[in-house]
């Protein structure tokens, strides 16, 4: 899963709200081998105070729409048989308003990082027969949860994770239609993200796809000692190697070469 923000506010620097240019990473994801493209115009930085439902709705609609022409005129597929093709299109947003509003345009995924406080996203999303993502976190996105301590934070989530899928099969989601995100980095400190990356296989129990978002996370930086998050790709990729092993399916990366040459090399050693 390759990033896009269509805003310039990211963490990584990497945004940009120049709809060319946002469509020109799309593609140079795609080139570099993603199956599924994560656009978002917000970011999730609590720094920096949320943009207007309208804000968010017309930077996403015009991607959405200049996204679909645009993998018309793509090699099929640009790497190689086994790329996921055409691709899947995720869009990054929690907030109802909006998901109503880029769903009749043509989205594969809706990756909420809300964790499905009612069950309005996923009303939309059975509505429109798209998949959801459900993420773990507490409290609403764009406010500050540092201070969350967890005393068993993977039994935290596996119980979050069954509350939240039937919430959102009683609101019509079929459970095939359903993908798992741990949350790292959402509500957690050091020692529970690591936690997580050692102990995934227990949400396998779910039989549900796990998307990993590992990318150039804070924890990362944390163990590294890097503030500059440009600079934890090869953390990254560990991270990746280590989700491998223990049952993630998808990977939200920036460095998406990266990633795809890790997962290749990784099953030519099996």
């Amino acid at each position: 899963m390759g990033i896009v923000n269509i805003n310039d506010d990211s963490f990584s620097g990497d945004g940009t709200l120049d709809l060319e240019k946002a469509l020109a990473l799309a593609v140079s994801h795609l080139k570099a081998g993603a199956d599924i493209i994560d656009a978002g115009a917000e970011s999730a930085r609590t720094n920096r105070g949320p943009i207007s439902v309208n804000q968010e709705i017309l930077r996403l609609v015009p991607f959405i729409k200049s996204f679909h022409h645009l993998i018309h005129s793509l090699p099929t597929p640009p790497v190689e048989s086994g790329q996921l093709w055409p691709p899947l299109l995720s869009i990054n947003t929690w907030r109802p308003e909006v998901v109503g509003a880029v769903l009749p345009e043509g989205v594969d995924l809706v990756n909420d990082i809300s964790g499905l406080p009612d069950s309005r996203n996923a009303e939309l999303c059975a509505r429109h027969r798209c998949a959801l993502l459900i993420m773990h976190t507490v409290g609403l996105p764009k406010i500050p949860h540092t201070h969350q301590h967890w005393n068993d934070v993977i039994g935290a989530i596996d119980s979050f994770f069954e509350e939240k899928i039937a919430r959102a099969m009683a609101a019509g989601l079929p459970l095939e239609s359903i993908i798992l995100d741990p949350g790292i980095d959402f509500a957690k400190q050091r020692k529970d993200n690591l936690s997580i990356y050692r102990q995934l296989d227990r949400f396998q129990r779910f039989g549900r796809p796990i998307l990993l978002p590992v990318s150039r996370k804070t924890v990362i930086g944390e163990v590294l000692g890097l503030i500059d998050p440009t600079d934890r790709d090869a953390g990254t990729v560990a991270c990746v190697v280590r989700g491998t092993r223990l049952g993630a399916h998808i990977f939200r990366v920036h460095n998406v070469k990266a990633s795809v040459h890790t997962l290749h090399t990784l099953q030519a050693l099996i």
